[in-house]
């Protein structure tokens, strides 16, 4: 997908719903001009629940997303999600994957780096512990989890603004319901 002419992109970054998408989350997608979703969704429902300005969502598969855990009938869906995604954006590129092969855990961020050299930015999953990094040139995040499974504080996704120029990323973390 690619973005990457425009002035200005906003994206709302987001993982780990397993099968339901906090509704608080949902309102921060809505102003938001492309969804990133970093896997373990567990229902298309969620999918289509996401409703960007631009109508434009980007999703991979996380290790929950398997035939046996998704709704009957919906196999032909996942079957379309792919292990990782690229973003073209203003003033950089955006990777994505779930992030549960890249083994260990305590080298996750320095092997995502390397596994996406070309990338100003990588989202990853699974972990569902809202992280930023930016400690490095490429940055990796973790927006934490996006529903109401082991949400560690309550529900949480990030915003990333994307210009030519500058990128900011804005945490967001809600009270649980």
């Amino acid at each position: 997908m690619n973005f990457e002419h425009q002035p200005h992109v906003t994206v709302a970054l987001l993982s780990d719903t397993h099968g339901v998408l906090d509704e608080q989350v949902r309102s921060i997608v809505n102003d938001c001009d492309v969804v990133v979703h970093a896997g373990d969704i567990l229902d298309p429902d969620v999918l289509r629940a996401l409703q960007p300005r631009t109508g434009h969502v980007i999703a991979v598969r996380g290790n929950n997303d398997t035939a046996s855990q998704w709704p009957p009938n919906t196999t032909n869906l996942l079957e379309q999600l792919p292990e990782s995604a690229v973003l073209r954006l203003p003033g950089g590129v955006l990777a994505v994957e779930h992030g549960h092969r890249v083994l260990p855990a305590s080298d996750r961020h320095e092997k995502l780096r390397v596994r996406h050299p070309g990338a100003r930015l990588v989202v990853y999953g699974h972990t569902h512990m809202l992280v930023v990094d930016q400690s490095e040139s490429t940055w990796v995040v973790n927006p934490g989890a996006a529903g109401r499974v082991r949400t560690f504080g309550g529900p949480s996704c990030l915003v990333l603004s994307a210009s030519i120029d500058y990128w900011h990323i804005e945490p967001y973390r809600f009270v649980k319901r």
